[in-house]
C-alpha cells in the first residue's frame, strides 16, 4: 500500500475530521434504514473527507501562514493627482 495513503488515513486526526466521519456513517446507516439510496451517496461522501482527510471542511487546505515576510508592510505610497478643469 502507499505509504502516503496509509498515512493520510492515519494521521492529523482533529475532532471536526472525527465529526465528519462519523457523522457520514450515521447518514449511510439511517438511508439504508429508511431506504433513502440517494442519502447514502451523501453520507459517503462526508465520511470519506473525514477517513482521507480531503476538502476544506475537513480543514485540510489551510496552508497555514507566510513564512516570508511581507514586503509591502513598512511600505507607503504617496498617491499624486493631477486637478482636470472642465470645459468652460
Amino acid at each position: 500500500m502507499n505509504t502516503t495513503f496509509l498515512s493520510r488515513i492515519t494521521t492529523g486526526w482533529t475532532f471536526v475530521r472525527a465529526l465528519y466521519l462519523i457523522m457520514g456513517v450515521i447518514f449511510m446507516v439511517q438511508a439504508v434504514g429508511e431506504r433513502q439510496w440517494m442519502m447514502i451517496a451523501f453520507g459517503a461522501y462526508f465520511g470519506s473527507m473525514g477517513l482521507f482527510n480531503y476538502g476544506c471542511a475537513a480543514g485540510a487546505c489551510y496552508t497555514g501562514g507566510s513564512s516570508t515576510p511581507d514586503q509591502y508592510t513598512d511600505k507607503t505610497v504617496e498617491a499624486e493627482y493631477e486637478e482636470v478643469h472642465g470645459r468652460q
